[in-house]
């Protein structure tokens, strides 16, 4: 589930402090959330890992104007320039973040240890360099906003039709989790990002849940084979399109700023 991908809080937060609209504590505070600590190895001018205030002080030193998130899969390299070693680096992860304005590129490494119900998470992010050229197969906002309109009718229907639309308790328990964050107000987007990317961002929420959902409950009344492929096959461009529509919701501030 790429519900809330940690590049993107990276990405988002580390976008409105190179902006000047928060400060630094506000933006580590808010990109490491509920894991316990992140740290920045292989940054340029640096021996060891050092803390996020230090790693994003170091990148606007370099020239850093801007992040931009990168989500690939297997055979989508959304968001990806090259080369190679970070491309699989990031496929790995299956998320990073581009600096625009220095060609490097940040791919997270997250461990976790403690019993259940206790577990310290930390992340390390890698710093390596990538090629400068425009990312692979990132929408506009626009493109992306009408893409997840006619993808979320497309799939409701043909996943209603399999009997897998994502119901049953463990469905109706996570979105019901996913409205009370929504009402409380949460705040999905970080300072200097337009609201149609926050529109666009909380849409694609919603798709990633649906699909995770239906992939988590088991093969619903999908029983037959033929059934079980035709739920995949419905699932699998959605999936695509609500990856491709959080990248373009992250990295609306740095398009802003770019026009």
């Amino acid at each position: 589930m790429l519900f809330e991908p940690r590049s993107g809080r990276l990405a988002a937060w580390g976008n409105a402090l190179l902006a000047g609209l928060v400060s630094p504590d506000e933006a580590v505070l808010s990109i490491v959330g509920e894991d316990a600590v992140h740290r920045v190895a292989g940054l340029p001018g640096e021996a060891g890992p050092v803390g996020l205030t230090l790693a994003l002080g170091r990148l606007r030193a370099l020239g850093v104007r801007g992040l931009r998130v990168a989500l690939p899969a297997p055979g989508h390299p959304l968001g990806l320039s090259g080369p190679p070693e970070f491309n699989a680096r990031a496929l790995e992860a299956e998320e990073a973040v581009v600096c625009v304005g220095a060609a490097l590129g940040l791919v997270p490494e997250v461990t976790e240890a403690g019993p259940a119900g206790d577990v310290h998470v930390s992340v390390v992010w890698h710093c390596l360099p990538v090629r400068e050229a425009p990312p692979a197969d990132v929408p506009s906002l626009g493109e992306a906003e009408r893409e997840l309109a006619e993808a979320l009718r497309e799939a409701t229907v043909a996943l209603t039709r399999l009997d897998v639309a994502g119901s049953g308790p463990v469905a109706d328990a996570a979105l019901s989790a996913y409205r009370a964050r929504a009402e409380a107000g949460r705040e999905v987007l970080a300072p200097g990002y337009p609201p149609r990317a926050v529109r666009v961002l909380a849409l694609a929420q919603r798709v990633d849940l649906m699909v995770s959902l239906a992939y988590e409950n088991g093969h619903g009344g999908a029983v037959a084979a033929s059934e079980m492929a035709a739920r995949a096959e419905a699932l699998r461009p959605v999936e695509r399109v609500a990856r491709r529509a959080l990248a373009a919701a992250y990295n609306a501030a740095v398009e802003e700023r770019g026009r």
